[in-house]
């Protein structure tokens, strides 16, 4: 589902952030992505939805090569990715259930199938009884919550997610993950950016450690 081949990003300046990253990921993996503050975690989960795009060698996500997708195929390759950001980029002049539809407002589907994809995904994250609030009536935990429904709510078959938890008590970063582990169950591929490797090892999965934009 994702293959990078001797990747590598340079920003202006001289800055390198990835140098010669190689690894695959299958359809139904879940896999954490660990590193110190700088390690290139950020930029390497930007290049998979073509955020950015790679200096040097080949991303093929779905089996299209990221670096060579003109601007105008980007939206349909995001259209199977789920994005989920550290700071959520929630709409505060919006509700909870507005925030999740955002997604649905440029697809095809009718507005009754529309409302019940989004009530289906503010379930799966346990916030339907909250869907008429503002988001800033929200827990951190709970926004976060909030971002991962309009993360799935187009039902993606990838999920990547950068630093999830960041700035999340422990008990509302665990059940963070839980809900991540619940997508990964039922065949979504999972890619998470964490610097909290006490809590990766609670959970079993593949890690890759980036160390200064190398895979360690």
């Amino acid at each position: 589902m994702v293959s990078f081949a001797a990747v590598a990003k340079h920003y202006p300046g001289g800055q390198q952030a990835l140098k010669d990253v190689t690894f695959s990921l299958e359809p139904g993996e879940m896999v954490f992505m660990t590193g110190r503050s700088g390690a290139g975690k950020s930029t390497l989960l930007k290049l998979i939805p073509a955020i950015e795009r790679p200096t040097a060698g080949s991303v093929i996500v779905n089996g299209q090569n990221v670096g060579a997708l003109k601007r105008s195929a980007v939206p349909y390759l995001r259209r199977n990715i789920g994005l989920v950001f550290q700071d959520q980029k929630l709409l505060y002049d919006r509700s909870v259930y507005d925030n999740v539809m955002l997604p649905l407002s440029f697809s095809a589907h009718p507005a009754k199938e529309a409302a019940r994809r989004a009530r289906a995904a503010l379930d799966k994250v346990g916030l339907l009884a909250r869907e008429r609030a503002n988001p800033i009536q929200l827990s951190g935990g709970e926004q976060q919550r909030v971002a991962i429904a309009r993360a799935v709510v187009n039902r993606p078959g990838l999920l990547v997610a950068d630093e999830p938890t960041a700035n999340l008590d422990a008990e509302s970063a665990a059940r963070i993950l839980d809900i991540f582990v619940a997508f990964h169950q039922v065949g979504v591929t999972v890619v998470i950016a964490t610097h909290d490797e006490g809590l990766v090892s609670r959970y079993g999965k593949r890690v890759l450690r980036l160390d200064a934009g190398r895979l360690a």
